[in-house]
């Protein structure tokens, strides 16, 4: 007896093993026999792959697939295998009819043991894909810096076959609405695309209103399969069509002048089967981020040029962004991370890479070039220009800094939003407000100019201060560098979105500026994704 009280745990490891062999004890020896086959097989199958190792050695090597009380299990993963394609994963690789052919062929506890092996492994894979994605984010694209959230493999299984099988593997996918809005869409588009698409493309290069002719029925009758106008006869662009127009640009993020220039007749053209490509690249990325975004976070779609508050999933507060241009070392990264403080009169140090590819070379020429910004020596001291000679400096060889004061000038303007992190980026003012008013703005150096940056920030601190504006002014007036602490820090989330199915249903495409969601249709097309057409 003592020795069950000093050693309890060795007695719960040893319990599954005793329970297997008083059960091979108490059945017929050819039952026993098959018993033993089936699960050396199991072990035998499972030896090349820990995980799956594990999770039968903790049960004694029984199957969760094989037996006639199974069948729930094997009916739900049957069903999810025929759902696949409609998340954008590759029909291929979810082979239900095959898998319903090798269970029917596996005759013997040899062959029944690694079938049941198979399709664990097959079931861990299509979990995987679905929850976290095909791809691998920073092998695509070295600015995307996503940490999928991958799952344990065994706690899977353990969870799988402790829930009921059918509502489990309907769980799998990302639980947030903007997936299953995405999906709806999708499935919606091959349907539209099965019926022949949105018909003809429209010619010439511009239409505005009292224009008539081909062109413009050409014109309406796009408008009309898109969604955007209502039936019509007309043969001139009336204010029905320059309001259908003026619809078309705010859902595709033009600048919304009611004409059909050249930009926004490009986008009109754009067929179907492209647009279907990013949704599917847009229901991958979802899965990338497969996990709580936070109840109050900032959302800054690289490509829609915006910076939101998203409170308990409803927009409380967006303004327009620049982001990074589209030379690759000033793109903008995508990644999550949490702003703590913001910095109001801020100061402005100097990126190396700026410095070394962008002043030096000025600074050789003019020893007195950017005079707005203090150069500084190793102990933070002002070096004098009248005396320095920066002619001999090379990239890898300029030994000091470079810091913009507070000032109306700053690089920075009047405040940042700082979330600390690797990539050196950060949301801020700027005192070029005229890019604003561009249609695609891409010209920063990787960090998010915001438009409206006081209101963002009195939108912050309304969570912890009466009176926000108040609070914000009074620092702003000091002209002193002051910092502002967050008492709740926000989560912040730099995504690349050119597809979006907001919840009041009308979908929002947007241009892939920086070619990224072409790499990674391209890629999940090697893997075996295509766009399918459906009848009827």
């Amino acid at each position: 007896m003592s020795a069950y009280l000093v050693r309890p745990s060795l007695f719960v490891r040893l319990l599954p093993a005793l329970l297997a062999a008083f059960v091979l004890l108490t059945v017929a020896p050819q039952a026993r026999a098959q018993v033993t086959e089936f699960r050396q097989a199991v072990a035998q199958a499972a030896s090349n792959d820990p995980d799956l190792l594990s999770f039968y050695r903790e049960r004694g090597f029984e199957g969760i697939w094989a037996t006639s009380r199974d069948r729930n299990r094997r009916n739900a993963l049957l069903e999810a295998f025929n759902g696949a394609v409609n998340h954008g994963l590759p029909a291929d690789n979810y082979d239900a009819a095959g898998l319903i052919a090798q269970l029917q062929a596996a005759s013997t506890p040899q062959e029944q043991g690694r079938m049941e092996v198979e399709l664990s492994r097959q079931f861990l894979d299509y979990a995987r894909d679905l929850q976290t994605g095909l791809l691998t984010p920073s092998q695509i694209d070295s600015a995307i810096h996503r940490q999928v959230p991958l799952r344990s493999r065994v706690s899977t299984l353990r969870a799988f076959t402790q829930s009921n099988p059918t509502a489990f593997m309907r769980a799998l996918a990302p639980s947030a609405p903007e997936y299953a809005r995405l999906m709806s869409e999708k499935m919606r588009m091959e349907r539209l695309i099965g019926a022949g698409g949105w018909g003809p493309t429209v010619p010439g290069n511009k239409y505005e209103r009292g224009d008539s002719g081909n062109g413009v029925v050409a014109l309406r009758n796009r408008l009309i399969a898109m969604g955007f106008l209502p039936r019509t006869n007309t043969q001139t662009y009336d204010d029905d069509i320059y309001g259908a127009i003026t619809r078309f640009q705010q859902a595709h993020g033009l600048a919304i002048d009611g004409t059909a220039g050249p930009g926004t007749l490009t986008e009109i053209n754009v067929q179907p089967e492209a647009r279907l490509r990013s949704i599917i690249v847009a229901m991958e990325r979802e899965r990338w981020i497969n996990r709580p975004r936070g109840e109050r976070h900032v959302l800054v779609n690289i490509t829609d040029f915006t910076a939101k508050i998203i409170d308990n999933g409803v927009e409380t507060f967006s303004t327009r962004s620049v982001v990074g241009a589209r030379d690759r070392d000033r793109v903008t990264p995508e990644f999550s991370d949490v702003m703590e403080f913001m910095v109001i009169n801020p100061s402005w140090y100097v990126p190396r890479s700026i410095i070394t590819k962008e002043y030096l070379p000025r600074l050789r020429q003019n020893p007195n070039a950017v005079r707005n910004l203090l150069i500084t020596d190793s102990r933070g001291r002002v070096v004098d220009r009248s005396t320095a000679d920066f002619s001999g400096y090379t990239e890898t060889n300029f030994p000091y800094s470079m810091r913009e004061p507070p000032s109306q000038g700053n690089a920075l303007g009047l405040v940042k939003f700082m979330f600390p992190n690797r990539h050196n980026i950060y949301l801020h003012d700027t005192p070029a407000k005229s890019l604003f008013g561009r249609e695609v703005r891409a010209y920063s150096h990787g960090c998010v100019r915001l438009a409206d940056p006081f209101d963002f920030a009195y939108a912050l601190l309304a969570k912890q201060v009466g009176n926000p504006e108040e609070v914000f002014q009074g620092h702003l007036r000091s002209g002193r560098e002051r910092r502002v602490d967050l008492e709740a820090p926000v989560p912040v989330h730099l995504i690349y979105r050119t597809a979006v199915a907001p919840a009041d249903g009308q979908m929002q495409y947007r241009r892939d500026i920086y070619g990224r969601d072409a790499r990674i249709w391209n890629a999940l097309a090697r893997e075996g994704v295509v766009l399918r057409a459906v009848q009827g």
